[in-house]
């Protein structure tokens, strides 16, 4: 088999770092490899998005490939248990089962727990609470059958109008980001599910996102080894499976690696041998699994024709592809460029290797048990989960500014609240946020014997409003709840204010005690900037909104520290 394997297959190595797998394990690799037609081979290099776990969705992609990996979206728990068990009856090699595991379980089913953001978790300062968010992650999915996680996310939060790292990233601190990424690789690798840190080489730094253009990371060589290259060469050698690449340039290492490329000629990370090959496997030494970003997404669409680019990825280091826009023609596509030789025998061997690899790192290829409903709802959104979900909300909750004699409330010197909500419903998926939760803050208010108006926009234009008078007599204080989440397809997370002139304004700060608190997004001082007293929870699920009102009333005291600049870099910000 050795000297079979030397002629035909790359020299992978399979016993060390990430992998370490054993002789028996790494004959099962090349034996599966060895047996496996060309098409076969094809389909282990997608992973296809299963988005409602429905049974037609299976039969639809049987029809065409036989996948080497799937995405679950958030699906109810019980359909989670029924899909699993499904596909295990249908792939002949095991599957890879992936989700956005970043926040929790509630990341691949709708009871799972929303142990909170990342950014909630670095506010902690705790590397305990990092390894509990992974602990809660690994033991919710693994018991619907997932065995990869989507996570971390390793991105530095290092621009402010970035649209879509935000709460989703550790921070801008790249140390900070840096110990709890590895963390979260360790722990939970140790719970037996694959990490993957993302999104390589580094989102973060440019105002715009991946998912609608071809985003860049405009480092400089020097600056991205100081910061992104410890954060990935830490998280390697802490033994990440596998590894997320972007639809992000990174010009500097391309032109370092291509000195005679030309600007129309850079490519994003995940179509670009130069960061995957020579930086990502050279330099910093990765030799486990690369995925690709979902190549649905504009910024992976744009940089080149489909028919082109879906080959390419592969041919250019990456060993599995993120969904398909028509999965029959990306899966022609794929063929297409393996019998033109765009992907080359080996490369192909080599991709596949690594997925089998990663799929004997992680136990698939021996029997596995089907997963059991009555042992999923023991763990799924379980009492211990929830505590410590609790727990990180009471200690990243974060007082920013603070007006003198404002805080602690109490009924008897502020009886009388008019209540700003600010908040738009809705999202996709992960980035989705509840409609409503700033009326939970204030409900608990009320049952703590204050009175809470809702502001409305009254009608009129200048000359007409209401006088002062209305909110100055009549209110003790004015709470604003922003609850405004970064998704992808929206470029900026500003503050659409009321009409008439902005009638929902700070127009009484100098009048009436003022009170800012953001759920979801930690920059809105940058609308607000004259705001005395300011507050970022980075969450808003239930415990986050509970732990909120015991600070608001004085019961328990703050504790959390940014991770990121919430003043936005501004002078006024901090009037």
């Amino acid at each position: 088999m050795e000297n079979q394997r030397s002629m035909k297959y790359p020299r992978t190595d399979l016993r060390g770092n990430p992998f370490f797998l054993k002789e028996e394990d790494t004959y099962w690799v090349y034996k599966t490899l060895e047996n496996m037609s060309e098409e076969e081979k094809a389909g282990q290099l997608f992973c296809v998005n299963f988005k409602e776990g429905q049974e037609e969705e299976i039969q639809y992609v049987y029809d065409i490939l036989k996948p080497g990996g799937c995405m679950y979206r958030t699906i109810p728990l019980k359909r989670a248990i029924e899909f699993t068990n499904k596909i295990a009856g249908k792939a002949a090699i095991p599957m890879l089962i992936a989700a956005n595991l970043e926040k929790g379980g509630n990341g691949i089913v709708t009871e799972g727990t929303l142990f909170g953001a990342p950014l909630e978790v670095a506010a902690t300062g705790s590397r305990l609470m990092g390894q509990r968010l992974a602990r809660v992650c690994a033991a919710e999915g693994k018991a619907v059958g997932a065995n990869w996680a989507f996570a971390p996310i390793i991105d530095i939060d290092g621009n402010f109008r970035n649209p879509i790292t935000n709460t989703r990233t550790f921070g801008s601190d790249a140390e900070l980001v840096r110990e709890l990424g590895v963390e979260y690789v360790k722990t939970v690798q140790s719970h037996g599910m694959a990490a993957s840190i993302k999104h390589f080489p580094g989102d973060g730094q440019d105002e715009r996102d991946q998912h609608l253009v071809t985003s860049i990371n405009s480092m400089s060589c020097k600056e991205w080894d100081e910061s992104y290259g410890r954060i990935y060469s830490s998280c390697i050698e802490a033994g990440a499976l596998t590894c997320m690449v972007g639809h992000i340039m990174q010009p500097a290492y391309t032109k370092f690696y291509c000195p005679e490329i030309s600007d129309k000629e850079i490519l994003p990370a995940s179509l670009a041998k130069e960061l995957m090959g020579d930086l990502l496997r050279g330099k910093l030494g990765f030799n486990g699994l690369i995925i690709t970003d979902a190549t649905t997404m504009a910024g992976y669409t744009s940089a080149m024709s489909r028919r082109d680019a879906v080959p390419a990825s592969i041919a250019a280091g990456a060993d599995m592809f993120l969904f398909a826009r028509n999965l029959k023609e990306d899966y022609d596509f794929m063929l297409a460029g393996i019998r033109n030789g765009v992907i080359t025998e080996e490369r192909l061997n080599e991709a596949v290797t690594r997925i089998l690899a990663l799929k004997a790192a992680l136990g698939l290829h021996r029997k596995p048990e089907e997963v059991s409903l009555e042992e999923a709802v023991k763990i799924v959104g379980c009492k211990e989960h929830k505590a410590w979900a609790r727990q990180c909300a009471d200690e990243a909750i974060t007082l920013v500014k603070e007006e003198d004699g404002v805080l602690p409330l109490s009924p008897q010197k502020t009886p009388r609240i008019l209540f700003y909500p600010i908040e738009s419903a809705g999202g996709f998926s992960i980035y989705s946020v509840k409609a409503g939760v700033g009326e939970k803050v204030m409900e608990g208010l009320r049952e703590k014997g204050f009175s809470v108006d809702t502001f409305c926009p009254p009608d009129g234009s200048e000359g007409k409003t209401p006088p002062t008078t209305v909110v100055t007599e009549n209110y003790d204080l004015i709470i604003y709840i922003a609850n405004l989440a970064t998704k992808s397809n929206q470029t900026s997370v500003r503050i659409e204010w009321a009409q008439p002139m902005g009638a929902n304004c700070m127009h009484y700060i100098h009048d009436v005690p003022t009170i800012f608190i953001s759920l979801e997004n930690p920059y809105h001082l940058l609308d607000v900037p004259r705001v005395r007293t300011y507050i970022n929870t980075y969450s808003s699920n239930d415990f986050v909104l509970e732990e909120l009102v015991r600070k608001l009333t004085g019961e328990s005291e703050f504790k959390g520290k940014s991770p990121v600049d919430p003043f936005c870099g501004k002078w006024d910000t901090h009037l």
